[in-house]
């Protein structure tokens, strides 16, 4: 049984606040939209009254931090065995759903409601984090209600303790005091497995695509060890200091597009790879037509390890990688880009799949 809410005014002696029936259930629905924060728990809405491939309605859908869904249905005036089989036919379809798909159905959403951002700045508004790669990995069920009857619980809890299935009852209670109203909730099962893998097609289409060209640079100049004036001038990226730092920055192939970000400023410059990853000591640069030993460059960072040279007994290789890159717009470091939502992380390269930040920064710089 669900935990049942008392109320009570104690300005002076206890006085218990009534409850009453929902005086209309279907605006729980406007009071979530509204805010989301009612449900207990983080959740971004992404929709509301989804049209689904059943010709189905769900009333609302929303995002945790994870990239998971939860699909929220209002209860009504519906037999229990009605609401039950909604919600199911709804976790099929919701379980389908790819990356492109989520996205559109957060595009629907915004445009309905005159929203300015996009589902990477709203995630980041959120959850202060970037969206996850793979969106809907799992998903949640929710019934929600003012009340529920002895068949319904029956029926959620057989399903959720005894075969696993995602789906809960999140139960309020309407309580009006003075003119004043209030809601209380709580949660049918506090203990239940509230999410389930959304495998779909076998997970494809979970993970934004990538398109084969696009990547993520990390471009760390704060310790001045490596310095973005020298890249800027010279064409170039670079990181080293130990196997993590450079073993991805190694793995980027020649004609890969670079988008290279500082940390804490934001996007610089995208360009070309035009040549194989080197160490500092080994790395040549085309300089006005002439190819010149990078050691031999006026620069202002220095972009040699402690040591000088990878551990010859097999341990970290702690040199300055250099990878050459052509820059196709690149600006100082002042004039750095940046925006809510925005991907960025800790990887010195990555493969980029952050539609919103491709398209943003390449409108910024002017790049087809």
């Amino acid at each position: 049984m669900p935990l049942e809410f008392g109320l009570w005014r104690v300005d002076d002696k206890p006085v218990r606040v009534a409850t009453r029936p929902m005086p209309l259930e279907s605006r729980l629905e406007e009071l979530i939209e509204a805010d989301p924060e009612i449900l207990g728990r983080p959740l971004l809405l992404i929709g509301r009254q989804v049209q689904t491939d059943h010709g189905k309605v769900v009333d609302l859908l929303g995002m945790d931090a994870e990239g998971g869904l939860h699909v929220l249905e209002l209860k009504r005036d519906r037999t229990p065995r009605e609401v039950v089989a909604q919600l199911l036919d709804y976790g099929s379809w919701v379980q389908e759903l790819t990356n492109e798909q989520v996205r559109e159905i957060y595009a629907t959403y915004a445009r309905s409601r005159d929203l300015a951002e996009e589902l990477d700045e709203a995630f980041a508004l959120r959850f202060g984090g970037n969206v996850p790669e793979a969106l809907n990995s799992t998903h949640a069920l929710t019934v929600v209600a003012s009340e529920i009857d002895a068949a319904t619980e029956r029926i959620i809890t057989y399903l959720a303790s005894g075969y696993g299935v995602p789906v809960n009852v999140l139960f309020f209670r309407y309580f009006e005091d003075e003119g004043h109203s209030y809601l209380a909730r709580t949660w049918l099962l506090d203990d239940a497995e509230d999410v389930a893998p959304s495998p779909g097609k076998k997970g494809r289409g979970k993970q934004e695509p990538w398109n084969g060209t696009d990547w993520y640079v990390s471009f760390g100049d704060e310790s001045g060890h490596r310095n973005w004036e020298d890249a800027l001038r010279y064409g170039f990226v670079s990181a080293g200091g130990g196997d993590w730092f450079c073993r991805t920055l190694r793995s980027l192939p020649v004609g890969a597009r670079v988008f290279t970000h500082i940390p804490k400023a934001g996007y610089v410059g995208v360009g070309m790879v035009s040549g194989e990853p080197k160490p500092f000591e080994e790395a040549a640069l085309t300089v006005d037509g002439e190819s010149r030993r990078m050691a031999d460059l006026p620069l202002k960072g220095s972009y040699r390890a402690s040591d000088g040279t990878a551990d010859e007994e097999g341990g970290e290789d702690r040199r300055e990688w250099i990878v050459p890159v052509d820059w196709e717009q690149a600006v100082p470091r002042e004039r750095a880009l940046w925006r809510t939502g925005f991907f960025a992380n800790q990887n010195s390269a990555c493969k980029l799949r952050a539609r919103f930040t491709i398209e943003e920064v390449s409108r910024h710089f002017g790049i087809g």
